[in-house]
């Protein structure tokens, strides 16, 4: 088992290598990350309660990698707590947000064939709860987590894809306005508060329903790599390696959903803010070319709170 552990571990190393060019290195939440909010959402403490899922093998947790999205939601005044419990009825009826961020079916598995995080009974007290009026921000990434939330997503007519995002060139990873990578709507364009651009570390990408709006899109600069062993990702990629193109493919949208509403991601580094390596290079939040990524974050709370 410890080998079997230590083994996912090194693989996991090794997609950080080929994703971010950064070299081998161990990530950890940075702790002096801090945005200045100039009017809170709410009084300390007294904001919705928004619940942050770590019952299904949640790679980041609020004590881990996510720290920092705790600290950022918390000084606009939300309150916000992390459950191990799988979704009940009770779990959910005094939360107004639910965040589920890389649900894993295995730490240990991550090969096909693809299994889901959630059981039956959870997806139908989600669909229900959020067509009730609940909000969902489901964040997702690479594969196994895309295949993970396959089922949850596809009750709201998401398609995730189990795959890897990588772009064809290996440039950093910018969405923007300019680009036409990134869209103008509720969430990266309510007034006095654009969002120009935002930055993403790989992932996957998805196809969205008809009714839903788009935030992101990947496009002709991404393929999507399929593999059926995570140890096929390495540099290089092996010719053999099957893929999609990602034109027609997103990595990020939000929808209404009967009462209620959802927003899907497909990169969950975005909303961290992360140190790597002996040289503490940044990550997320924290990075100089994603200066933009927390009141982007609050944008997507905001809109899920109904106060965008």
């Amino acid at each position: 088992m410890i080998r079997q552990a230590l083994y996912r571990l090194l693989i996991l190393w090794a997609m950080l290598v080929l994703c971010t060019s950064k070299g081998l290195a161990q990530q950890v939440a940075d702790e002096n990350f801090h945005y200045s909010i100039p009017a809170p959402m709410y009084a300390a403490s007294s904001g919705p309660l928004i619940i942050f899922d770590e019952a299904h093998h949640n790679a980041s947790t609020l004590r881990g990698a996510y720290s920092p999205f705790a600290k950022l939601l918390r000084s606009d005044g939300y309150q916000v707590v992390s459950s191990k419990e799988p979704v009940s009825s009770g779990l959910l009826k005094e939360a107004t947000i639910y965040v589920t961020v890389n649900a894993m079916y295995d730490l240990e598995d991550w090969n096909l064939p693809a299994r889901s995080a959630f059981s039956a009974d959870e997806i139908e007290l989600l669909v229900k709860w959020v067509a009730d009026g609940g909000s969902l921000f489901l964040v997702t990434d690479h594969m196994p987590c895309g295949a993970s939330v396959q089922k949850l997503a596809a009750r709201f007519g998401f398609n995730i894809i189990n795959g890897f995002a990588l772009r064809k060139d290996g440039m950093p990873e910018i969405f923007s306005k300019e680009r036409n990578t990134l869209l103008s709507n509720d969430i990266t364009s309510p007034a006095g508060q654009e969002i120009d651009s935002i930055m993403c570390w790989g992932g996957t990408g998805f196809i969205a329903p008809s009714d839903a709006q788009v935030i992101s899109v990947l496009g002709d600069d991404y393929n999507i790599y399929l593999p059926s062993d995570v140890a096929q990702i390495k540099k290089p990629l092996p010719d053999t390696l099957p893929y999609i193109s990602g034109r027609g493919l997103v990595n990020g949208a939000y929808l209404h959903f009967g009462k209620g509403r959802i927003v899907i991601f497909g990169d969950g580094a975005p909303f961290s803010a992360q140190l790597q390596g002996i040289k503490s290079a940044k990550r997320g939040m924290n990075h100089p070319s994603a200066m933009q990524h927390a009141p982007f974050l609050l944008h997507i709370i905001h809109w899920l709170d109904r106060k965008l």
